[in-house]
């Protein structure tokens, strides 16, 4: 499940992902909130919370997570995924060479410094 995360600010989307992850959840829940989110602010600044474990992403997901990521290409600004799965941070580091803008990724413990990251201007 993708919860959005409404309490950071305006210029910055966030989700927590807990659980099973699956198509219908970027669908439902990332689609139109970073469609919302880009007519506000005309670029992705975008924290990502990832309490689940990456295998509990189903294969339709992965799918919804590349596309759009390949839809707003242009529009990605900052980056930031938050988990203690170190594979994955490490793995996402790839996106600083694929996406264009900033990417950091932070442990659960540092989620107070990513939002700080992210929230700067």
């Amino acid at each position: 499940m993708l919860k959005h995360l409404n309490f950071l600010p305006k210029h910055i989307l966030g989700l927590h992902a807990v659980g099973e992850i699956t198509n219908t959840d970027y669908e439902d829940a990332l689609k139109p909130l970073i469609h919302d989110h880009i007519k506000e602010n005309g670029k992705i600044n975008f924290l990502l919370v990832l309490e689940t474990h990456i295998k509990n992403f189903d294969a339709g997901a992965w799918c919804g997570n590349i596309s759009i990521g390949l839809k707003y290409f242009t529009k990605w600004n900052k980056l930031a995924i938050v988990t203690d799965q170190r594979g994955v941070r490490e793995f996402s580091h790839l996106f600083k060479y694929i996406l264009p803008g900033k990417y950091k990724g932070y442990s659960i413990d540092e989620l107070d410094e990513a939002v700080k990251w992210i929230a700067e201007k």
